[in-house]
């Protein structure tokens, strides 16, 4: 794909985006950060999003035989942000996401992952969380590929998302293309609404609607970051809170 050319809704990957914001920086959109994880190493990444009204992060990444990378990513874009990896893991490597778009107003937030497991006892496990205010649109759209004989494969996908207005949308789109027969892959996605004897109670207990709001829903997204790097996670947490206070309002 040219990135002279816009892609258009008949490519699924692109199916959900907000073109009006994308055609803003398609003319200076670089192609994919080039990350590769040497065998036997393990990495940890922090992604926040959200410094622009548009970003968009593309990674394309090599994990090695044994190697793992766990990518912890924040979706706060206040226009459109998206966030797309593409990941290749080789035998016995390990690639985890824990990543969460929190939008409001008029917000399109994307996830987009390729997870390709081409050798055997590879393993995934990517969990997406989503609040959603306003008539803001969040996506998670994820693929995990198992090659014909990469057998002992394991890859899970969580993905869950909270509707705090009626004119907010949730696109979950896991999917599993698998070749190799002795593997260990399942999804889930659940779209859902805050807790209303939840939120009675902790009104109840002298919290103002939105800090209250708030609260529950540091619940659903906080524990993404508990095993994210000690110097970013405090920045992580402040972040999400944040993001939370803006669209529990």
């Amino acid at each position: 794909m040219s990135v002279a050319t816009l892609p258009t809704r008949k490519d699924e990957a692109w199916r959900y985006a907000d073109f009006a914001a994308l055609d803003r920086v398609w003319h200076k959109l670089a192609a994919p950060r080039e990350i590769v994880i040497p065998a036997g190493e393990q990495h940890r990444h922090v992604l926040v999003a959200g410094a622009e009204p548009v970003e968009i992060h593309r990674a394309a990444v090599i994990i090695e035989p044994g190697a793992s990378l766990a990518l912890f990513a924040l979706n706060g874009c206040t226009d459109y942000g998206r966030i797309e990896v593409d990941v290749t893991v080789h035998q016995g490597g390990h690639f985890a996401l824990h990543a969460a778009n929190i939008a409001g107003g008029k917000a399109t937030q994307e996830i987009v992952t390729v997870v390709r497991h081409i050798e055997p006892e590879g393993t995934s496990n990517q969990v997406v969380r989503s609040v959603l205010a306003g008539t803001s649109t969040g996506s998670y759209l994820g693929k995990v590929a198992v090659a014909r004989h990469a057998q002992k494969v394991d890859g899970e996908q969580s993905v869950k998302a909270m509707l705090l207005d009626r004119g907010a949308t949730a696109n979950c789109k896991p999917e599993l293309e698998i070749y190799a027969d002795d593997v260990k892959c399942a999804h889930g996605a659940s779209v859902g609404e805050l807790d209303p004897d939840q939120l009675f109670y902790a009104l109840s207990r002298g919290l103002d609607p939105a800090s209250a709001k708030a609260l529950l829903l540091e619940g659903f997204v906080l524990q993404l970051w508990d095993d994210a790097p000690e110097d970013r996670r405090e920045e992580l947490i402040a972040e999400t809170r944040g993001l939370l206070r803006e669209v529990a309002r």
